[in-house]
């Protein structure tokens, strides 16, 4: 299946093509929509791009094996607290996590408790991907690299070819720019 045939398709009706006949692809169109999300919450929480990479296929494993347990209303927000709760396990099986973390923390939410909630955050991450979408190129590119692979200045300006006051411009134009946005759509 070509993922761009079913852009126009929402994360519902394709959830409910997969619990209706199982078929793993309707799942991968999912995923792929939300890989950039998932490596900013792993990159957000391993601060290290292997490291999230790899985070990033554990959790395609785990949504795989385990999406059909659940009865999932918001695909996005489950999927934002499966990551994270998958880097949270990480961090405290290093010892880099304080040992507080709990079963409550680390449970899948339930979604009806806190609905409004979980429409609010799902609504926040939208804004912000379509935002960034809007960036150009090098805004895009480069608040990207620094704020969700968490690049440096020096590893941005070798990775992209700008100079390092082009790279500084871009990220906090973009920065400005995305801020406006999300005030712009948190208005409508």
């Amino acid at each position: 299946m070509n993922p761009e045939k079913f852009k126009h398709i929402d994360d519902n009706e394709l959830l409910h093509y997969f619990y209706n006949d199982k078929n793993n692809e309707w799942l991968g169109i999912l995923l792929q929509r939300y890989t950039l999300l998932l490596l900013g919450v792993c990159m957000k929480y391993l601060k290290n791009e292997e490291e999230a990479k790899d985070g990033v296929q554990q959790v395609f494993l785990k949504v795989i094996s385990e999406l059909h347990k659940y009865k999932v209303d918001y695909f996005k927000s489950w999927l934002y607290m499966v990551a994270k709760n998958h880097c949270l396990m990480k961090l405290r099986n290093k010892g880099q996590y304080f040992k507080e973390i709990n079963e409550q923390i680390l449970s899948t939410p339930d979604e009806t408790a806190n609905e409004s909630f979980y429409i609010e955050k799902d609504v926040s991450l939208n804004n912000m991907e379509t935002a960034l979408q809007q960036l150009n190129k090098e805004q895009r590119d480069c608040v990207t690299l620094f704020y969700l692979q968490k690049k440096s200045y020096h590893e941005i300006t070798e990775m992209t070819g700008y100079n390092l006051l082009q790279v500084k411009s871009h990220i906090q134009n973009g920065k400005r720019n995305l801020k406006i946005m999300l005030q712009q759509m948190q208005q409508k």
